[in-house]
């Protein structure tokens, strides 16, 4: 079963579930496996009241916000405006734990001799996440780090969020509904889809599937980069992967045809390779027979990390989303009580911290700061190519400094031996002169 503690690893076993679905999902050989916490286990705070109203949360965590912001305001220096900048990035990025920085920057210092780490992705996150995903295993992760670079070069990525424009969004969520939808009871983004509902035919009229997969790299993105900060401050804690709900009524094999297994399998690829380490959990609901049958093909493309965060229940699993999810960021159609009317639906309305203005408007003022602060590490450390050049040389420094002490050692107790023979030979000599001569 699905066990977990903030500050131990996750024991997880193959199990026969609730009785409405297969259950959680460790490995197709059924044996226990030694997974890592969640990515945010080492700024978990204690928890709040499941049953407390999310809304009040996010008031009373907005109030301080907005305390931030209007500190901002008011200040007119250089060094006021790091200081304030500074504060704000304490809540996004989160305390670290040692062990874990320490495995990081010697991770960074390899990549770096080797001229394997462009500044842009000198994040301390991005390169925990991908040491994470091969088990600590420097020359796996290495690899998969340089796929990763290799990828986002090909497919121009980071041109995606300026030049791709995806228009038929509002038709593709018609025949596709899906979108992120609140946060969960951490504050983590809930992306919801509902598979059911999906008309293939419909979709490939209003798009194709290579501008669907750009687009969904385009929204990885902005998960990345925009949502899990919003809900970070939102928060008041680090917010680094998303809970999912996938919503199956009615999917069995027919489903399955070959434009969905390419789509399938092209953004299993991507998320997987690119952007390990973001799904916290995924629920999938609904599933009746149909679906456990095509869930027995789908889940052998599907790594054993992915498949232990996953759990697939029938028709009773209101009260496991429940357990995650408050009522107000649930919707209806998931035995929650939310409609978003205003928007014509909850998967349109792309509910979370990320749209709130005030999160927006301190999101934007450390983007515009960060020219003046990005590098700086709350350990006074310099964070940058510079930096670490500095700290490589000092390291070499100081072990060319205990090679030459060792050397010093060894000359001085040679010395010593020396001085021993030095002085066996004048006795030597002395005794000789003392001793008559007989011709």
């Amino acid at each position: 079963m699905y066990k977990s503690k903030e500050d131990r690893d996750i024991v997880i076993s193959k199990g026969g579930g609730d009785g409405d679905g297969d259950g959680d999902v460790a490995s197709s050989s059924g044996k226990t496996k030694i997974l890592h916490p969640p990515i945010e286990s080492h700024w978990h705070l204690p928890p709040q009241d499941k049953h407390r109203p999310s809304s009040s949360m996010s008031n009373l965590g907005l109030k301080t916000m907005i305390k931030f912001r209007d500190s901002f305001k008011k200040l007119g220096g250089s060094s006021s405006s790091i200081s304030s900048n500074k504060s704000l990035k304490t809540v996004l990025g989160g305390v670290r734990d040692p062990k874990d920085e320490n495995v990081v920057e010697r991770f960074r210092e390899l990549l770096f001799l080797e001229g394997q780490l462009p500044p842009q992705h000198n994040d301390y996150h991005t390169l925990l996440r991908f040491l994470r995903m091969r088990d600590f295993d420097f020359t796996k992760a290495k690899d998969a780090f340089l796929s990763y670079l290799k990828w986002r070069e090909d497919y121009m990525v980071d041109a995606i969020p300026k030049e791709f424009k995806f228009e038929e969004y509002e038709a593709v969520k018609k025949c596709y509904p899906h979108g992120y939808h609140g946060v969960d009871r951490y504050g983590r983004p809930l992306y919801i889809e509902r598979i059911g509902m999906v008309d293939l035919n419909k979709l490939l009229q209003v798009t194709n599937l290579e501008r669907f997969v750009k687009y969904h790299v385009s929204e990885q993105e902005k998960t990345l980069n925009w949502r899990y900060p919003a809900c970070s401050l939102a928060a008041k804690r680090h917010v680094a992967s998303t809970t999912s709900i996938l919503d199956v009524h009615g999917v069995g094999l027919a489903n399955f045809s070959k434009p969905a297994r390419y789509l399938f399998m092209e953004i299993q690829k991507i998320d997987s390779n690119y952007y390990p380490e973001t799904l916290n959990r995924l629920f999938i609901v609904n599933a009746g027979s149909g679906f456990k049958m095509l869930w027995k093909a789908v889940k052998a493309f599907l790594d054993t990390r992915t498949l232990a965060k996953i759990q697939v229940l029938g028709y009773n699993y209101q009260s496991n989303l429940l357990d995650v999810v408050d009522q107000s960021n649930l919707p209806t159609f998931l035995g929650g009580g939310c409609t978003c009317s205003d928007y014509g639906g909850c998967l349109l309305s792309d509910k979370g911290p990320w749209n709130n203005p005030d999160i927006t408007e301190m999101l934007q003022a450390i983007s515009a700061d960060n020219n003046g602060v990005n590098n700086y590490e709350e350990n006074g450390n310099l964070d940058s190519d510079e930096g670490l050049l500095r700290n490589i040389k000092i390291k070499a420094l100081e072990a060319e400094f205990r090679e030459a002490n060792k050397k010093i050692q060894a000359l001085e107790a040679a010395l010593e031996e020396a001085k021993i023979v030095l002085k066996e030979l004048g006795q030597q000599v002395e005794e000789l002169r003392s001793t008559p001569w007989e011709g």
